[in-house]
């Protein structure tokens, strides 16, 4: 950005400069040595202006800007023009350069050097002026100076400087020069922080779905190793829900109390380690896979309550649709990444591969959270105050949980829709993800390659919507619809789209129309990251975690009951049974949602 601001050679103007207006008196013998304007300032982090040079009072700097200031000024004596340079310096430099005069009350202290005019007025040579505790510099080389004709207005800020800058000024008067030298943050460090938690959240629920879809494609050569039928199948793809279950609450409680960065740190750390040692749990018998199944799904129980505790502290109102639509998706792109590469290690390294390399990834990812990540705005030394301020003044309340008011969490209607709601939701989408491996294997008869790339689509189907209907919700909200009706259209999307959906899978008579339904229905499907999974926040911010929890821990009983139920389904009838009974909750969870949900805060 430049500012400039000129005098004219025949009468002087005013020029705006610092957002002030200054009128500069016609220079006369007395007080030539009096008036200063400036040639040409140049500042970084800050931009200076000064009203009567000679006693100097104020600089004013605005943080954040790269700006010139120019003026031109002739002295009325012919052939006169006093051009000066005055340099901040760093606290460093104060050292080594101390000013005589004491009064000063910067933060750095100036030297300057006071040149004269050729005899043409267009080249400069300077001159160092003495007795004026000014530091030597090396003359400087004739050089031609411009003119900026650009101006504008812009705010400050206020910083006094006491100090006698008297003796710097020829009694020729004119024109003079200031420069102010800063240092700017590289780009990342501009970054914004709360983006830099939502990333690193979303990189967890990648980890998070990798490691739990790995299991429905490693199970098809497993199964034949270990020779489990269809029973046992559903008991192991089930056991997982066993440790996700117990953590829902327990995890939600724990994040609001101590803090969301230690309790999603320990449970990408602990369901990493879970992932690894499946391998050896399996070769030793089933009942040590079903252990190491459930711990897996421990730690992975604590992630969605931790996480959705630290966006309810980072994230405000205005940006918790699409913040909470990017780490969803990264659970989608988990599995898309889960189900692509797992085919691929099994046929080049045998199916342990899948567990010791997705596993390992966890390790990673915990040096860089233990280094970036804060549970609060509060906690973070390395915050700007700027987005500090716009993170507290636009999300909730900080202020630390003790107790869990349980009776007035369950008292309330929007609560038990939120529980319902979850249940039913998850029902379907459980089913999905666990068994849809296989229907494309039985079914329509692909390979196991073939039944693990294709099962990306779905999901990537679900992360694109998942922020598209992110998007459309806070531009919604901010438009001015109520949170309540947002919350309502992109749940009922959410529900009613799968359900459509499904019920066609039994009449497409083409594998390539089977997986365009599994798509439609996932992709519509994704718009309840912006309905019910965005509620929890709505209805009471302070117990984001603690709310999630109980919802979830419904969705999770939907999870077991309904990955058990399918295996059971399928040994007794066909597919187009297990679709129905999705539907079916699907309908019902719609009804339960418009009825008794809102997007008020109902919970303080």
């Amino acid at each position: 950005m430049a500012i400039g601001a000129v005098i004219s050679h025949r009468n002087f103007t005013s020029f705006i400069s610092s957002g002030k207006l200054h009128q500069p008196e016609p220079a006369t013998a007395q007080s030539r040595a009096e008036t200063l304007s400036f040639s040409s300032a140049q500042c970084v982090h800050g931009n200076t202006y000064s009203e009567n040079m000679c006693n100097l009072k104020k600089i004013y700097f605005v943080s954040g800007y790269r700006n010139t200031i120019s003026s031109h000024g002739l002295n009325p004596a012919p052939g006169n023009m006093l051009r000066s340079r005055a340099t901040l310096l760093s606290d460093e430099e104060n050292k080594k350069f101390p000013m005589t005069n004491h009064k000063q009350r910067a933060r750095g202290i100036c030297r300057c050097f006071v040149s004269f005019p050729s005899e043409s007025c267009n080249w400069i040579k300077p001159v160092q002026q003495k007795d004026t505790s000014i530091s030597n510099r090396p003359t400087l080389q004739p050089r031609h100076t411009t003119i900026n004709r650009i101006r504008a207005n812009y705010k400050s800020e206020d910083y006094d400087v006491a100090a006698d800058l008297g003796s710097l000024v020829s009694s020729e008067g004119g024109a003079s020069e200031a420069v102010l030298v800063g240092e700017t943050k590289p780009w990342w460090e501009q970054f914004p922080k709360r983006f830099v938690i939502v990333l690193l959240c979303f990189s967890a629920f990648l980890l998070c779905n990798m490691d739990r879809v790995n299991m429905s494609i490693a199970i098809l050569p497993m199964s034949k190793e270990f020779n489990w039928n269809s029973a046992t199948v559903g008991l192991i793809q089930s056991s997982f829900f066993w440790g996700y279950l117990l953590t829902q609450i327990v995890g939600g409680i724990w994040a609001d109390k101590i803090g969301g960065k230690k309790v999603l740190g320990f449970g990408v750390v602990w369901w990493s380690v879970a992932t690894v040692l499946t391998p050896i749990a399996a070769k030793i018998g089933l009942p040590f896979l079903l252990l190491m199944r459930a711990c897996m799904g421990i730690g992975e129980g604590v992630a969605m309550p931790a996480m959705n505790n630290i966006l309810s502290k980072w994230i405000p109102v205005s940006e918790r649709s699409r913040s909470l639509a990017m780490v969803y998706s990264g659970m989608y792109l988990g599995s898309v990444i889960g189900l692509a590469f797992s085919p691929i290690l099994i046929q080049k390294f045998a199916w342990p591969s899948v567990f010791y390399s997705f596993g390992s990834l966890g390790s990673l990812w915990f040096a860089f959270w233990l280094s970036k990540a804060h549970s609060s705005p509060t906690e973070d030394p390395e915050l700007s105050a700027e987005e500090k301020k716009y993170i507290m003044g636009g999300s909730v309340s900080k202020e630390p949980v003790t107790n869990i008011p349980w009776k007035l969490i369950l008292s309330k209607a929007p609560v038990w829709a939120l529980i319902v709601s979850h249940f039913c939701h998850n029902w379907g989408t459980f089913i999905l993800l666990t068994w849809m491996p296989t229907y494309y294997n039985q079914v329509l008869k692909f390979n196991l390659t073939e039944s693990g790339l294709l099962c990306v689509l779905p999901w990537l189907t679900m992360a694109v919507f998942a922020n598209i209907g992110g998007w459309i919700a806070d531009t919604l909200v901010s438009r001015g619809l109520s949170i309540t009706t947002v919350r309502k259209i992109m749940q009922s999307i959410g529900f009613l789209g799968p359900a459509f959906f499904l019920t066609q899978l039994s009449r497409v008579k083409t594998p390539a129309m089977a997986v365009l339904c599994m798509a439609c229905s996932q992709g519509s499907d994704a718009f309840s990251q912006s309905g019910l999974y965005s509620n929890h926040q709505d209805i009471g911010p302070r117990y984001a975690g603690v709310l999630l929890g109980l919802s979830n821990t419904a969705g999770v009983l939907a999870g077991v009951f309904g990955t058990a139920a399918t295996g059971y389904i399928l040994q007794n009838g066909s597919w187009d049974d297990v679709f129905k009974v999705a539907v079916i909750l699907y309908i019902i969870g719609t009804l339960v949602w418009n009825f008794f949900s809102t997007g008020e805060k109902i919970l303080d």
